[in-house]
């Protein structure tokens, strides 16, 4: 059940009667403390997910309402109901959403508004989703949210972002509070906030092939127009995992997660601080959650979960493993730049199919008083499809 900030007053009479036939009511304690009812009331201990199965157990047999805010499956609640129990057997009775009434605040139309929820999660989230013009509303952890948002906006070249806290959204004790990001002084305020962003900085595109200034590398880097290459094979899908092997300065798997918020990256990396670095980019690119692995592949592929996709791009002694994990229909695209591991891949052209090609870029460059061609080295490229 879906409480709105008002409590009680707020509710439909059918959503109230549904409340008062519970036998036992779950929720935060203030959802609890909004409805006056006779109900057991349990609530949601810390952490919760190793206890949910325990709780219900114990009311096993009982009628069970849970409260949550505004969309039980707006970040709720309901979504870890429903994939616990079965869609079946939850019915979610939602009341208006902290992003509608949002919106409605500040007037946005839900096709020009994108979400970003920070709940539980990091901040730099948000980073992925900014564009000039873009205007998001960004589901905030807590009270301090609005000023990490201010840092990152100014970390990213966006300083000029106008920021709108809007504090217990619906409820009688509702506030508003303005400011831009570049000079955001305001202190801590209400932990059920969202912020609304007006977004103003530079453009920094979604699609694959990000300036090689775009990351923080040593040189150990899949350069920009093999990478859109290799992402071009890979092919993201939405919700898709791929395991980026040998992955440098992780761009391949950064710009893999870029493609869509639901996607997932995991980055092997055999050198402790180039993994530091690639959690770095990852923070910096808007994609937090990529996970990265340190340790030396093969050996440290064996407990990863089953990917969609991978891309090897060092370290060809783990491919055969690599294509082993690989799921049916699964993408995999190999990079080489020596005589050895060329004939790696040859082999493997040979024994399995799939796609081979060599790839020289050349960039112009000043040469005396003239211009010239400067060659990168020819990168050789098998891609196949399981």
């Amino acid at each position: 059940m879906g409480v709105p900030a008002d409590g009680w007053a707020g509710l439909t009479e059918p959503a109230r009667a549904e409340i008062m036939a519970a036998e036992v009511l779950f929720g935060g304690r203030r959802q609890l403390d909004l409805v006056p009812v006779d109900a057991d009331k349990v609530a949601w201990p810390s952490p919760l997910l190793p206890a949910l199965d325990g709780l219900f157990a114990e009311h096993a047999g009982r009628r069970i309402c849970v409260l949550a805010s505004g969309d039980p499956l707006l970040s709720g609640i309901g979504t870890t109901l429903v994939r616990r129990f079965g869609a079946e057997n939850v019915r979610i009775v939602p009341a208006v959403s902290s992003v509608a009434l949002a919106r409605a605040r500040m007037g946005w139309s839900a096709e020009e508004t994108e979400v970003v929820s920070v709940v539980g999660r990091s901040v730099h989230r948000v980073s992925r989703a900014l564009a000039p013009g873009a205007r998001l509303v960004v589901l905030s952890s807590d009270g301090d949210t609005p000023a990490k948002l201010a840092s990152v906006l100014v970390a990213r070249g966006y300083g000029e972002s106008k920021l709108t806290v809007l504090e217990q959204l619906g409820g009688p004790a509702e506030r508003r509070v303005e400011g831009f990001a570049r000079d955001w002084s305001h202190p801590v305020g209400d932990p059920l906030n969202v912020v609304a962003v007006e977004c103003a900085g530079p453009a920094l595109p979604t699609l694959p092939g990000l300036p090689d200034e775009a990351f923080e590398h040593d040189g150990q880097i899949t350069k920009r127009d093999l990478r859109a290459s290799a992402l071009a094979r890979l092919a993201p899908v939405a919700g898709e995992l791929l395991w980026d092997v040998g992955a440098g300065a992780g761009s391949v798997g950064i710009e893999w997660s870029r493609a869509h918020p639901a996607n997932r990256a995991i980055a092997v990396e055999r050198s402790p601080e180039r993994a530091e670095r690639i959690q770095r980019n990852a923070d910096r690119l808007g994609v937090p959650e990529l996970r990265v692995v340190t340790g030396a592949a093969p050996e440290v592929l064996a407990d990863l979960p089953t990917p969609d996709a991978v891309f090897v791009g060092g370290g060809l002694a783990s491919l055969d493993v690599c294509l082993d994990a690989l799921r049916p229909g699964g993408r995999l695209v190999a990079h080489a730049v020596t005589l050895e591991s060329e004939q790696v891949l040859a082999n493997a052209y040979q024994r399995h199919g799939g796609e081979l090609i060599r790839i020289a870029v050349e960039h112009a460059a000043p040469l005396g008083g003239f211009t010239g061609w400067t060659p990168a080295r020819t990168v050789t490229q098998w891609s196949f499809l399981k």
